[in-house]
């Protein structure tokens, strides 16, 4: 199953044509979306959409970005939110260094609490690192029982060995394809029983949509990357992203009732 296993499909960059931006998924072959939220507002429009259609999962999270506004009721308020079991996962969570729009001390306050939420509701672990590695890796060492996906991946070794040690995988996105892209070795070095595939839509849009809205659709040409690199038949690797994806973030619910089955 081809699997957009990150996008932003609750963003307002899809308000005036989502439905369509779905279509063209479905086309496309995509057989499930996972919809991040990465506020408590976008995690309710992320569960609107997982509501309309078995092949939308949500997630629920506090962005490093807004990690200062973290407090009991923020808490409370995704506790709730991630109990609901139309979300596969909590976050986007983690540290982002680049920019640095939240305190770092007040990031990893909100990243080791959703990281212990997840832990408390027995689900994984979306994770944003940039030019955190080893902030992001003491972390994820200090937490071990929660699955961890890390999304985007475009760090160093330090971080990807210490995700692979502990059993995490690693997604890529439509990045891999750009001319300045020099991680392969990344890309070798990950199991392929860890590897996912993702758009980050609507930002990264792969060759030749670069520069452009990104969508679920471009998926495949993560994969067909991917595939290159590693030497794959591009149907295996969708194939086995597909499953990495069933058994980190569980398996489609029944298509009963759905809007668009």
């Amino acid at each position: 199953m081809l699997t957009d296993s990150h996008c932003h499909l609750a963003d307002p960059a899809y308000d005036q044509d989502r439905q369509d931006v779905l279509a063209r998924a479905w086309a496309a072959g995509v057989g499930r979306v996972v919809v991040i939220g990465e506020s408590l507002a976008s995690a309710d429009r992320a569960l609107a959409l997982a509501a309309t259609d078995a092949r939308l999962g949500a997630t629920a999270g506090i962005h490093p970005h807004d990690a200062s506004r973290w407090d009991p009721a923020t808490e409370e308020g995704l506790r709730v939110r991630v109990l609901d079991p139309r979300v596969v996962a909590v976050g986007e969570t983690g540290l982002d260094y680049h920019y640095d729009h939240s305190p770092r001390p007040a990031q990893r306050l909100a990243f080791e609490a959703q990281l212990a939420l997840a832990a408390e509701v027995g689900k994984p672990a979306v994770i944003h690192a940039r030019e955190a590695d080893d902030d992001v890796a003491a972390i994820l060492r200090a937490h071990p029982a929660v699955p961890a996906i890390l999304h985007s991946f475009s760090s160093g070794p330090t971080l990807l060995r210490a995700g692979l040690d502990l059993g995490h995988y690693v997604s890529f996105s439509g990045m891999i394809t750009f001319r300045n892209w020099g991680l392969d070795q990344a890309i070798l070095d990950t199991p392929v029983d860890r590897l996912l595939i993702e758009t980050d839509g609507p930002y990264l849009a792969p060759v030749p949509h670069r520069g452009r809205r990104n969508e679920p659709a471009y998926v495949r040409r993560v994969a067909e990357r991917i595939a290159a690199v590693r030497g794959l038949p591009v149907e295996e690797l969708i194939a086995v992203t597909g499953r990495n994806a069933a058994r980190v973030f569980g398996p489609l619910p029944p298509i009963v009732g759905s809007a668009s089955s």
